[in-house]
């Protein structure tokens, strides 16, 4: 019996010690039956019009080390395993044989895996913990060697075109076409990326989607390119969560974006393709924009992707929770804030509602003392290239030769949108809409704003792009026209979101600022200034664990007095001041949502 007992033991042993957290795979946490494997393996590989790089040139790529740039599919940059072996979940390749391109979707920034103990779990639509700086830059240093001399080139080319001894016509034209796409890749990532960088899970969304249109897209043929346009993007923020962002009735996270209507979530997500190297090239013939020439924004697989982000239920706590606890947890959720409670702010309200009868939830967009960083970049200037003196009629003015990039990136996703909602309009409704996409070369008096004078399915979008009072300058408030004592949110201010599944998005704050819940009760003098940042999870504080078995990624933050830094921990400060029996309860019940 002993011996049967200690067979037992030592086998036991080995399943144990011989299987690691990869090996099992990640635990699915449960967001809702209407979140299916099929959904998943749509969400993480559908097509939403991204084009990055050729496939093959990817694959020729190699890293400092001589291993192939996709020896890991990318998971050294925190990206996860995904269907395809080849490449990892939000990457995808589409086209035809032999020329195939890589383009990302929303799940390459919006899925989460946590680490607890030797098990993963997966959180789709959560915020991803990648170094996207880190990968556009070694992108940019692995094209750089490859083009560095001309026997680099040639092994690459040998590579791409599959043949140890390509012929030097074939050589030739493959270096033409990388030439004219290292151009604009490095132009943009020399010109952007900041230092110190994002850091893990964190972008600078906004800026880059700036440099992105107004960079790469609006200037003179044949590279399309105003590199004088392009700006260090040194506001990075945490990647959002996508459960219940299509019911938001506003959203970005300065809250300039109407939202909850399927043209405000079109009109957010064409911006978002626009940002991760969609390709986009207006051109201009007389009096009119083509908005559609070269725009590779995939209006299926958007509307696809948005319904699937309907589906996205908040991910439910998989571990046990002390109920008795969580119902005083409850009780202080409810108090006022002043009280330090939360629902004022963070609880389901309604809010606007949208076409064609959509409600939505309430997202108050308050200022509580955090980083501004973000309000900065809102007031980039950029020369307005091809587009100068266009606007959508009744949607948007026209556009100053220099003119800020806000009002750039608006004209160029509205003008998008509405040039393909254009064509598929009968000819009656053409006739309608044929102002859609007419700009005034010279404009004196252009047609007033008006949104009711668009055709109903259009009437929100003006509303995606509100540009935030609090962020504008004297003189960009004269550029917008706006009255010098119009009320404005403070400089600072960010959307208040529902806290359905909080407990799966840490760090918290817009910038990511603050490792846990348990931390962000703290004061801000008492919360940590630098923290490891990585996938292990603290199941009692609710956040980033302070132990990281993957070393190497520490996020240094500054105090209120660096309020601009980007990193400040400062602000929101409500509840710092309960009793530590009340914060433990409402930990317990933030577990719950």
């Amino acid at each position: 019996m002993r011996i049967f007992i200690l067979i037992l033991a030592l086998l036991n042993f080995c399943v144990v010690t011989s299987s690691s957290a990869d090996d099992a795979g990640p635990v699915f946490v449960d967001q809702g039956a209407a979140w299916e494997t099929s959904s998943r393996t749509d969400f993480y590989t559908r097509d939403q019009g991204s084009r990055l790089i050729p496939l093959a040139w990817l694959k020729a790529l190699k890293q400092t080390d001589g291993a192939p740039f996709l020896s890991d599919s990318l998971t050294r940059y925190g990206y996860l395993k995904g269907p395809d072996a080849e490449l990892p979940v939000g990457f995808y390749a589409t086209g035809p044989a032999g020329a195939k391109v890589v383009g990302m979707t929303c799940s390459a920034c919006h899925t989460r895996q946590i680490k607890v103990g030797e098990r993963l779990y997966r959180i789709d639509g959560g915020p991803a913990l990648v170094d996207f700086q880190a990968f556009l830059s070694d992108l940019d240093k692995s094209m750089a060697r490859a083009t560095s001399d001309d026997a680099a080139f040639r092994a690459f080319a040998a590579s791409v075109l599959q043949t140890a001894t390509p012929g030097s016509d074939k050589v030739a034209a493959l270096r033409s076409d990388v030439d004219a796409w290292y151009l604009r890749y490095h132009t943009i990532i020399d010109r952007s990326l900041s230092n110190p960088g994002w850091g893990l899970g964190r972008l600078d969304a906004v800026g880059m989607i700036f440099n992105r249109v107004t960079g790469l897209g609006v200037g003179p043929e044949p590279s399309f390119l105003i590199p004088e346009n392009i700006h260090k993007a040194d506001a990075p923020v945490r990647y959002p969560f996508l459960w219940n962002a299509p019911k938001q009735d506003k959203t970005q996270w300065p809250g300039f974006a109407d939202n909850g209507s399927d043209i405000l979530g079109l009109a957010r997500n064409v911006g978002e393709v626009m940002g991760v190297f969609g390709d986009y090239q207006p051109t201009r013939d007389g009096l009119f924009i083509d908005f559609l020439n070269n725009n590779s924004v995939n209006f299926d697989g958007l509307q696809k992707l948005e319904d699937l982000a309907k589906k996205i239920g908040p991910p439910k706590w998989p571990w046990s929770i002390d109920t008795v606890l969580a119902a005083k947890g409850k009780a202080v959720f409810e108090r006022s804030t002043a009280d330090g409670g939360c629902q004022e702010c963070h609880s389901e309200k309604p809010g606007k509602v949208r076409f064609p009868f959509q409600q939505t939830w309430a997202t108050p967009i308050q200022n509580v003392g955090t980083d501004t960083r973000e309000y900065d970049i809102l007031g980039w200037t950029a020369r307005s290239g091809v587009l100068q003196g266009a606007y959508i009629p009744f949607a948007t003015k026209p556009l100053k030769e220099t003119d800020l990039a806000f009002n750039i990136l608006a004209t160029s996703v509205i003008g998008t949108i509405g040039e393909h909602v254009l064509s598929f309009a009968s000819a009656s409704s053409r006739r309608t809409l044929s102002a859609i996409v007419k700009p005034d070369v010279a404009p004196n008096a252009p047609e007033p704003l008006d949104a009711n004078r668009l055709p109903p399915v259009l009437q929100d979008l003006p509303g995606a792009f509100r540009f935030p009072g609090a962020a504008a300058t004297p003189e960009i408030r004269h550029r917008l026209q706006m009255n010098a004592e119009s009320p404005t949110p403070p400089k600072g201010a960010y959307e208040s979101r529902v806290l359905h599944g909080i407990w799966a998005t840490a760090p918290y704050l817009h910038n990511g600022s603050v490792a846990s819940l348990a931390e962000l009760l703290k004061p801000a003098s008492q919360r940590q200034q630098r923290f490891a940042i990585g996938p292990d999870y603290d199941l009692e504080n609710i956040g980033i664990a302070s132990n990281q078995t993957q070393a190497g990624n520490v996020r240094e933050t500054t105090g209120c007095d660096d309020l601009n830094s980007g990193n400040s921990r400062c602000g929101h400060e409500f509840g710092t001041r309960l009793p530590d029996a009340d914060k433990k309860a409402l930990l317990e019940y933030l577990k719950t949502l």
